[in-house]
């Protein structure tokens, strides 16, 4: 059998015209988001009725949720990455052990990390303030805090898809466990009347769903590109060193963004109480609705350029990026007029409960403010993204760790607190940081990659890259 007889659908869009395969790979992947998203508004909405504490609960728990989704997102992404420049480089058996070794490494950690949230989250939320919602955000946190390993395993499969090319199977998991979410949350939490815990459970059970799909195609029914053999497992350092060289800085950019919330949840808390982290909870998620077609398309130009950089075709690498963010670019301006224009309106539809109905104001300035920002992250994240497709972990985790650790804590405390701006200047350095870190992060990417080029020049396909 011919190796092109091998390859999968998604195999030879990866390695076929770069523009073709980041279109492919983005609208699924769009599409999915989008229904995760929506679900994430239905849950906010859910939440709302009942009341400020519980909204502040969940904000509350948002930055150890992102610890947890940041360990698994950054493993799927070196994951899935390796795949992709494996297959660039028309080594299967290399792909075929790097998703091997992943999977062994989300059980180890995701396993490692169960125990200790468990024994240590209410000192923990209590030390960050929590107070009186004390009890909602246990009766939350627990929950999603004993199903690390779904979190994981959903997460990580979902990555290992997509890197092989396989968009629609990841889309078709994600959407499932977002419609069965939407579905559980008012069943859960008003029907059965568990509260707060019921919207906990409602996510757990439907990434349990998610899950469940994606096992089934990896370990049973057996046709994807990538085989995953866990009984002819032989460790390997040079793989170990291949996915981790980007999924742990991938981690540490995701852990760093927890690290941020929280630091902007104190800074918050110290500015206007847990109120204002009911605020920013709820304004985030539609901030989080307006930049999702970016993350789907991110995860395509991870695996794009990926395959592109294991084949060597540097200018392939350069299209993938270029119109990636074109087509980012021009989704971003529609979507930040939109939440300018409609401000007051999504307010009101997560501030309807009486206990609720006086964060409206506050809610409303924070998207007057916070779609400023929108425009210009296509660069700086698409440009992470294909810094992850190549291997280069770190040059992504400086630029984000230039943002977030940087530029948004020292922003918005300045402008709130020295300025006496309070709230606003909060919102207000989030977005400066943001637009600097992203015309910084792209500066960055078109050195790179122009560096690339030149070393490369006269040659449309090289077998062995520069060491740049």
């Amino acid at each position: 059998m011919s190796e092109d007889n091998k390859q999968t659908y998604g195999v030879k869009t990866l390695v076929g015209d770069p523009k073709k395969a980041i279109k492919k790979l983005a609208l699924p992947m769009i599409l999915a988001m989008s229904v995760q998203t929506i679900y994430n508004l239905v849950d906010a909405f859910w939440v709302s009725g009942l009341g400020a504490n519980a909204l502040a609960a969940v904000g509350l728990f948002f930055p150890f949720f992102f610890m947890m989704l940041a360990l698994a997102t950054g493993l799927g992404v070196g994951g899935g990455a390796a795949i992709s420049r494996r297959i660039g480089a028309q080594d299967k058996d290399g792909a075929s052990n790097v998703a091997t070794h992943t999977m062994i490494f989300m059980v180890i950690i995701s396993l490692a990390l169960t125990l200790p949230l468990l024994l240590l989250a209410e000192p923990m939320f209590i030390a960050i303030g929590a107070g009186d919602t004390l009890a909602d955000t246990l009766a939350y946190s627990n929950v999603l805090f004993g199903g690390a390993i779904i979190i994981f395993f959903a997460n990580v499969s979902n990555a290992l898809l997509r890197g092989e090319g396989d968009a629609k199977r990841a889309m078709y998991a994600m959407v499932l466990g977002g419609i069965i979410n939407i579905i559980l949350d008012p069943i859960l939490i008003y029907g059965l009347d568990m509260g707060i815990a019921g919207a906990a459970w409602a996510t757990l059970i439907s990434l349990g769903i998610s899950a469940a799909l994606l096992f089934y195609w990896l370990f049973m029914k057996k046709d994807t590109y990538v085989d995953i053999a866990i009984r002819k497992f032989k460790y390997s350092k040079e793989i170990t060193k291949d996915i981790f060289k980007v999924g742990l800085p991938a981690s540490v950019q995701q852990l760093s963004m927890s690290i941020n919330m929280l630091i902007l949840n104190i800074i918050i808390i110290s500015v206007a109480g847990t109120d204002g982290v009911a605020v920013i909870t709820t304004g985030w998620r539609i901030a989080t609705l307006g930049i999702l077609p970016l993350m789907g398309i991110a995860t395509a130009v991870v695996s794009v350029c990926g395959a592109t950089y294991g084949m060597g075709n540097y200018q392939k690498m350069d299209t993938a990026l270029k119109y990636s963010i074109k087509i980012g670019l021009m989704i971003e301006i529609v979507v930040a007029v939109l939440i300018f224009v409609f401000a007051s309106q999504l307010a009101a539809i997560f501030t309807q409960s009486e206990s609720a109905a006086h964060l409206a104001p506050d809610i409303t300035r924070f998207f007057q403010i916070s779609w400023l920002f929108l425009p210009g992250v296509a660069h700086g994240m698409l440009a992470g993204a294909m810094f992850q497709g190549a291997g280069k972990g770190m040059n992504a985790l400086v630029l984000t760790l230039f943002r977030t650790v940087m530029l948004t804590p020292v922003l918005a405390w300045g402008l709130a607190v020295q300025f006496g701006m309070g709230l606003d200047g909060i919102w207000w350095g989030l977005v400066v940081a943001n637009v600097v870190g992203s015309i910084v992060s792209y500066s960055w990417a078109r050195i790179y990659i122009n560096n690339l080029k030149r070393q490369n020049r006269g040659y449309d396909t090289v077998r062995e890259r520069p060491s740049s």
